[in-house]
């Protein structure tokens, strides 16, 4: 079974598809933390990232796999690394890139295989995996979304206005929604789940049932 969780920046997706994949058995697949690896990576290497030639010239280049929930690029964790301000605002740039996309779609796709997967993103349910047995996409008001988001890198020692990041987000969210490649939507059979007023517990605990629920649905289709 594939459970895809989608949605913008803020909402919840990466804390919880980790926690129900770690209930259900499954395994975790964190796509965004791949775009944020290509950006890192780019950034290290003084690659513009509007660069698509040579943005997509290095994603091809690239080591990145996962180990304990861990992000391991060329060998290195870049885990923390990558949740950097700086970090955030490439990875949208570097996801338009239609090359870092076919790249790494590919290997999100070769992850799934032959597994139970929770795997969250922007397109993991309208492209990725669109016939995924299981769909979310979650949402959040954008002052909630953002003031995660500050609590976040405070806790990195990165201090950073509400009304910056909200101008950061609202600029992320029109290019994530706008691009040719894989825009940001929900897929058409896609729950959509606000979290703006949902604890983490809340949202995990919704999504274990209905995951749970689908399961029992599908082997009773089965007999």
């Amino acid at each position: 079974m594939i459970v895809t969780i989608d949605g913008p920046a803020g909402t919840g997706k990466s804390s919880v598809a980790k926690q129900l994949a770690e209930r259900l058995g499954f395994e975790f697949l964190n796509t965004g933390a791949m775009y944020r690896a290509v950006a890192f990576a780019c950034l290290q290497r003084g690659i513009p990232l509007t660069d698509e030639e040579g943005v997509g010239s290095v994603t091809t280049q690239l080591k990145i796999h996962f180990s304990k929930n861990c992000l391991i690029l060329d060998g290195t964790d870049v885990t923390d690394a990558i949740r950097s301000h700086d970090v955030t605002q490439g990875a949208s740039i570097v996801a338009a890139n239609p090359k870092v996309r076919m790249h790494l779609v590919e290997l999100q796709r070769a992850a799934a295989i032959g597994f139970n997967l929770v795997t969250e993103g922007r397109d993991q349910g309208t492209v990725v995996f669109p016939n995924a047995e299981c769909k979310f996409f979650l949402t959040a008001s954008p002052e909630e979304r953002a003031f995660r988001r500050q609590l976040e890198l405070e806790t990195k020692g990165e201090v950073v206005s509400l009304n910056e990041l909200l101008k950061h987000q609202e600029l992320r969210d029109t290019r994530d929604e706008s691009r040719k490649c894989s825009p940001l939507r929900p897929a058409t059979d896609a729950q959509i789940v606000d979290t703006t007023s949902m604890s983490l517990e809340q949202v995990i605990s919704l999504l274990e049932r209905i995951v749970r629920d689908r399961v029992v649905h599908t082997l009773r289709g089965q007999d």
